[in-house]
């Protein structure tokens, strides 16, 4: 009796093929996403915290300048791996005040061989904005308080860095072409035998960013320095070394000073001198503001060259899912090992004998059988010796003038046969000679 209850069956699936089959790509989509947002950190959080650094979106952040650059085309990327530190391009590097100068030697010593640096000295301390304007105020804007104090031995111990208050009127920069206003009359400059001026104060006393004359040929650079031509003609440079660019104003290219064009100008000018064109990488460090990560199993899963392992076992698991989807339904009763009846019997009988590969043993019963079926349609006298009934019988099929070998013929080549083929041959013979009487 069938029960059907609201018009579906008891025992029924409730679910269709393509829910099921829905409800499993989706969560495997799902999942592997997860995995993906876990290797690479993405997804994990926003770093708009009020600190210096490329996702910062207050005063003192470098989010606009990533955002200028990549509209301009260049390829920005904002890190958290410290591998990724070792890629071509240019990298720019944004610390606090309290890491160690060691720490951004050993990053710099190792890029001078891969490609030009870009290091950004830190000035403000933020602090949070104050209660009456926390309503008004955004997720990471900030008030700079006083001035960071900055030490870093261990790297390009050769500069000084000093701050400097100038007039309002004179709180000025300029560059190759290009010239512009600081937002604060507080300066913040650096000097040191062998600097070279790329942005200085409107009266040329300040050095607010250079880079050092170290013997490496950076003819963008030198096309920006600001005391022209610097290098000694005949000399020999060093091509193979790549530039650092020091810049120790902050405020001309955080968000702070990226509010005027002529500071957005001057980060494009910067980055073109150390020989990045629109469609090179700049990549900017998170990890010495504190958001590295280092690299794990999953990191690793979605990076090259372990990705074509892992899309490797993706496809697997969809060839399994797939056939586990053309399965889903009620299980089918499966077939039995061993049949019933005398099919399962010969077929037994006919696996033994073909392992055991005793093929000679097979012709003379068979050939016993068929001359006991062949006397009995015949009305042959039984009792008699084979050798006279065979003769019987080829006169039996003389007598219908069938053509062929006779049955003594046939007998003798089913009790020589010992390869299979032969076997086969002389029974398929036999069987016709046998159809042939009986008929």
């Amino acid at each position: 009796m069938n029960v059907k209850t609201k018009g579906v069956a008891v025992g029924a699936n409730p679910f269709s093929l393509w829910a099921v089959l829905a409800i499993v790509v989706l969560g495997a989509l799902l999942f592997v996403a997860l995995l993906w947002m876990i290797g690479t950190g993405i997804g994990m959080g926003t770093a708009n915290d009020g600190k210096a650094h490329a996702e910062g979106k207050g005063l003192n952040g470098y989010a606009a300048m990533a955002d200028y650059l990549e509209r301009r085309g260049f390829a920005v990327e904002a890190t958290r791996n410290p591998a990724a530190l070792k890629r071509p391009g240019l990298l720019v590097l944004t610390p606090p005040a309290i890491i160690k100068g060691k720490e951004i030697d050993k990053i710099v010593s190792a890029r001078r061989s891969i490609g030009p640096t870009l290091v950004i000295a830190p000035k403000w301390q933020p602090m949070p904005p104050i209660r009456e304007q926390r309503d008004k105020a955004k997720k990471g804007w900030v008030r700079l308080g006083g001035e960071s104090t900055l030490d870093w031995p261990g790297f390009l111990d050769e500069l000084t860095l000093s701050d400097d208050t100038l007039p309002k009127a004179q709180a000025g920069w300029r560059a190759d072409g290009i010239a512009g206003t600081l937002p604060t009359g507080t300066v913040q400059a650096g000097k040191g035998e062998g600097l070279v001026p790329l942005a200085v104060s409107r009266d040329g006393k300040l050095v607010l960013a250079g880079f050092m004359d170290d013997g490496g040929r950076y003819d963008g650079l030198d096309a920006m320095a600001q005391d022209g031509q610097h290098y000694i003609e005949g000399e020999d440079y060093d091509e193979g070394r790549y530039p650092v660019v020091m810049v120790f104003e902050p405020d001309l290219l955080d968000n702070y000073g990226m509010a005027r064009i002529e500071s957005a100008q001057l980060a494009e000018a910067l980055v073109r001198a150390t020989g990045v064109r629109p469609g090179g990488a700049v990549v900017f460090d998170m990890t010495l503001p504190g958001y590295g990560h280092a690299q794990n199993l999953l990191t690793l899963a979605f990076t090259p060259p372990f990705l074509a392992a892992t899309l490797c076992l993706l496809l697997a698991a969809v060839a399994v899912g797939w056939r586990a989807f053309l399965r889903f339904g009620p299980p089918l009763v499966p077939e039995r090992a061993i049949a019933f009846g005398k099919r399962a019997l010969v077929s037994n009988a006919a696996g033994l004998v073909r392992r055991t590969r005793r093929f000679h043993l097979l012709g003379p019963p068979y050939a016993d059988r068929a001359r006991e079926r062949l006397v009995a349609a015949l009305a042959l006298p039984r009792g008699v010796d084979a050798e006279h009934t065979d003769a019987a019988i080829d006169r039996a099929l003389a007598a219908r003038g069938a053509d062929g070998e006779p049955f003594s013929v046939i007998a003798a080549r089913l009790h020589a046969a010992g390869r299979s083929h032969d076997l086969l041959k002389a029974a398929r013979d036999l069987h016709a000679l046998e159809r042939t009487l009986t008929r």
